[in-house]
């Protein structure tokens, strides 16, 4: 059996993780970031989005959102372990955090 101390911080994830998610435009990004090639200019890309991430401003520009909100949100996707940042020259890009997401969804399973 699993002591309160022991899944506590398994709890305390899932609560980050659910926050993160609770945002729709945050859940919608991290559904984009699952195929960035279909959802995101390649074309423009200056790096691989499949393997390095999106650039942030090709979020922010298919969000139509401020530069500052996007930064926001893309800041607690990553506290919540959902997507990792990239520098890339002066620009971050994302990428799902896929070994998290299977972490969270396995957490989320066993917790419920």
């Amino acid at each position: 059996m699993t002591t309160r101390a022991e899944s506590q911080p398994d709890v305390e994830h899932l609560l980050d993780v659910f926050k993160a998610l609770a945002n729709p435009v945050r859940l919608q990004v991290l559904r984009w970031l699952r195929e960035p090639g279909r959802h995101f200019p390649v074309e423009r890309a200056i790096a691989d989005p499949v393997e390095v991430g999106v650039c942030v401003s090709h979020i922010q520009e298919k969000t139509g959102l401020a530069q500052s909100t996007v930064s926001a949100y893309m800041a607690e996707l990553q506290r919540a372990g959902l997507v990792r940042a990239t520098r890339v020259g002066k620009w971050t890009h994302y990428k799902r955090d896929e070994a998290r997401i299977a972490e969270f969804v396995a957490v989320l399973g066993h917790t419920l």
